[in-house]
């Protein structure tokens, strides 16, 4: 649809319109010095009985100098033409109504298509951004923008980054379009995501910065090969550590450096899932001679070799054992060696999978607590990724 374009010689470039400190968005000051006005010409004509000398769209006055064609219209006239586009408080305005319903008609084929849409931040308030759309005007949260912004200039609040975005153009998605309750919400996310998320793949790896970090898991902004951190993911708890991790804010704090993999991609949802420990060894995949280095640094009585009668096995491993036996594939379980570490790794008793794969149908693992390391010998027909399940399914059964 062609556009209109009407220019104001007197006056500066478009200042602020928005009080920042409005608590809702459909709240806005009146502001003549406008120096750029864009609207439909279909939709400002005025009723027949209008005289064309009125007419908003024979407005032509040059923006190169005050002094220039500024005789063509008055400053009352000017004032008035832009009273009219943008004034909430003119019932009289025949215009409007036609050309609000249009916008919020154009609002909604945003919606629905998915484009985006080059958006200026007209002002802020305590919760997001007033984006202009059109004669009408939109709410973008805080929530809603890139985290490009907070990255770039993290010493800084969201408000503080909220008033020097004030006057730029935003690329956003309309995200909600409701008329009648006059919602109009915008995401620049929405809008990034689309332009970003086909540069990544499962399997590629990031610098990250850690944003928000909740009970389930950490949000990481991901910074691409330009520097600038443009989609943000999720490392759930789980994939914090290879340790059990209780609380996730004692491992990772706002605006730690990470690197992370990306190990899920929901492009129907916009979600990416991210680890860090997948980047680490599996320290399951341990033997006792690792644990226990059989250089001289370990004691001479490190090491004990004995069979599973002589070896009382630590606390909780007879359940364990019993339940492992009720596997398809799995024989026999029986410790075949113990020893001693000079640290504490943990308390509670933790299980390792050994790095060597079953040889002659055996397997080992280890069991760790407090100091001590009991061997494990499996007697299995199962291949190691089908003793790990294994061992997983009995995991969750005992409790």
């Amino acid at each position: 649809m062609p556009v209109f374009s009407s220019t104001l010689g007197s006056v500066s470039s478009l200042s602020q319109l928005f009080n920042p400190d409005v608590s809702s968005f459909s709240c806005f000051l009146n502001h003549t010095k406008l120096s750029t006005l864009y609207c439909k010409p279909s939709l400002l004509k005025r009723p027949p009985s209008s005289s064309s000398s009125s007419s908003l769209h024979n407005l032509k006055v040059s923006a190169s100098s005050a002094s220039s064609n500024t005789k063509i219209v008055s400053s009352q006239q000017a004032e008035a033409a832009v009273t009219a586009i943008l004034d909430n408080s003119v019932p009289t305005d025949d215009i409007k109504p036609a050309r609000r319903s249009a916008d919020w008609k154009a609002a909604r084929a945003y919606l629905h298509s998915g484009f985006s849409y080059g958006g200026r931040v007209e002002g802020f308030n305590g919760g997001g951004l007033l984006v202009r759309f059109y004669s009408l005007v939109g709410f973008l949260p805080f929530p809603q923008l890139s985290p490009s912004h907070s990255c770039k200039e993290p010493s800084k609040t969201i408000h503080q980054i909220a008033k020097s975005l004030v006057g730029s153009i935003l690329s956003v998605k309309v995200i909600q379009a409701e008329e009648e309750s006059r919602k109009l919400i915008f995401s620049e996310k929405e809008a990034i995501w689309t332009k970003f998320s086909t540069r990544i793949n499962v399997g590629d790896i990031f610098e990250g910065k850690v944003g928000s970090v909740e009970d389930y898991g950490a949000f990481v902004h991901l910074r691409f090969p330009d520097g600038v951190y443009y989609l943000t993911g999720l490392v759930h708890v789980s994939e914090v550590s290879w340790d059990l991790v209780q609380d996730v804010r004692d491992i990772l704090t706002e605006g730690d450096d990470v690197r992370v993999k990306v190990i899920n991609i929901d492009r129907a949802k916009s979600r990416i899932t991210l680890s860090i420990k997948q980047l680490e060894e599996d320290p399951l995949l341990e033997t006792l001679d690792k644990v226990i280095p059989q250089d001289g640094s370990a004691d001479s009585d490190s090491l004990t070799a004995s069979n599973n009668s002589t070896i009382e096995p630590l606390p909780g491993l007879d359940v364990i054992f019993k339940e492992l036996l009720q596997e398809d594939g799995i024989n026999d379980v029986r410790i075949s060696r113990q020893g001693f570490e000079k640290r504490v790794v943990s308390q509670d008793l933790q299980l390792w999978l050994s790095n060597a794969p079953p040889s002659d149908n055996m397997f080992t693992l280890l069991a760790r607590a407090g100091r001590q390391v009991q061997e494990i010998q499996l007697a299995t027909s199962l291949d190691q990724e089908g003793i790990k399940k294994a061992l997983q399914r009995v995991l969750e059964r005992v409790p």
